[in-house]
Parts: structure tokens; sequence; C-alpha cells
């Protein structure tokens, strides 16, 4: 039996573990792209982690000067300034720290996209929750200052967590047995 045209989710069963699961072909590539959108979080932070560790022992400070120069920015401007300043008091213990949160964050996206790929309830609340402590932070970051770049994540964010949340309510629907 096919679905009526235009039906955006279309039923077709899913096995996860000993009972099969109603979800759709289109749902279940949204869960998987969201998996690798995590994945790939979870290996951006973990380059930045790694590339913190290689600024160990090194003159931060030189570096960032090095960096604006580099990029022909103005030293004298207030953001370079700040990045200058703040490499300047960047410490080897204050790396270390900063490459094992990014680690921690890392494996936490790597956790979180295993579990959505697999299509594990764990999964899936560890996305809802995740992405829902972001929320009152973009919808702060909007009404302060609308930009591109906070309502894209803003919306985004709404999206995930919109079907991620759907998923799980799927899940505990009642299936019919006679089908």
């Amino acid at each position: 039996m096919t679905p009526p045209d235009g039906l955006f989710f279309a039923p077709v069963i899913v096995s996860l573990g000993e009972k099969p699961i109603m979800t759709s072909n289109r749902l279940q590539e949204s869960i998987r792209a969201v998996a690798i959108f995590e994945a790939v979080k979870g290996a951006l932070a973990l380059v930045v982690g790694l590339g913190l560790l290689g600024l160990l022992h090194k003159d931060t400070h030189r570096l960032a000067c090095e960096f604006i120069s580099l990029v022909h920015l103005s030293s004298a401007q207030k953001y370079s300034k700040l990045f200058i300043d703040l490499a300047g008091n960047i410490t080897d213990n204050k790396l270390w720290l900063f490459s094992g949160l990014a680690l921690v964050y890392s494996a936490f996206r790597f956790v979180e996209g295993y579990g959505l790929w697999k299509e594990r309830v764990w999964g899936e609340w560890l996305a809802v929750v995740s992405g829902m402590i972001y929320l009152p932070i973009e919808v702060y970051e909007v009404c302060v200052k609308i930009s591109f770049v906070s309502v894209f994540a803003l919306v985004a964010n709404i999206l995930v967590v919109g079907v991620v949340a759907y998923v799980l309510i799927q899940k505990k629907q009642p299936r019919d047995k006679s089908s």
C-alpha cells in the first residue's frame, strides 16, 4: 500500500533492537543528517583541541601579533587588540584545560552522533536535551542583535530538536499489531 501523494512521513518499519519502530525514510535520513552534523562538530572540536596543544611552550603573544599582521588587520583595532591581549595571557595550564574541554566536548558529540546513527533512544534524548540547552542563549542572541548567523543557528537548532523530538514521540505511540 502506498501513501497518498503529499504525505511527508511515509511509514516503513525500521528494526531497533527487538521491537520494530515505525518511522519514515525521510525522517530516518534527517536523523542520519543530524548524526553526521554532530560527528562533524566533534571532529572540529578535536582538531581545535589538538591545535591548542600545538601552542604549548610557544610565545602566543608573538604568534597572535604575527597572525594579525598576516591577515592584514590593524593591531590597533578593538578586536585585534583584544585577541592579542588574550593570547598574551594564555598559559600552558590554560591550554591543557581548554584542550581537555575540547576533547570532552568532542567525545560527547561523537557519542551523540553514534546514538543517533544507530537510532538509539538514549542518543535521541541526548540530542534533544543538548540542543534545548542552547535555545535560551540563541533566543537571547537574536533579541540582542539580529544577524544572519544568530537567526540561522536558532532556526537550525529548533529544526534539529523538533525532528529528534518528533522521532521520540513516534516511538512512544502505540503500534497497530494487525499490520
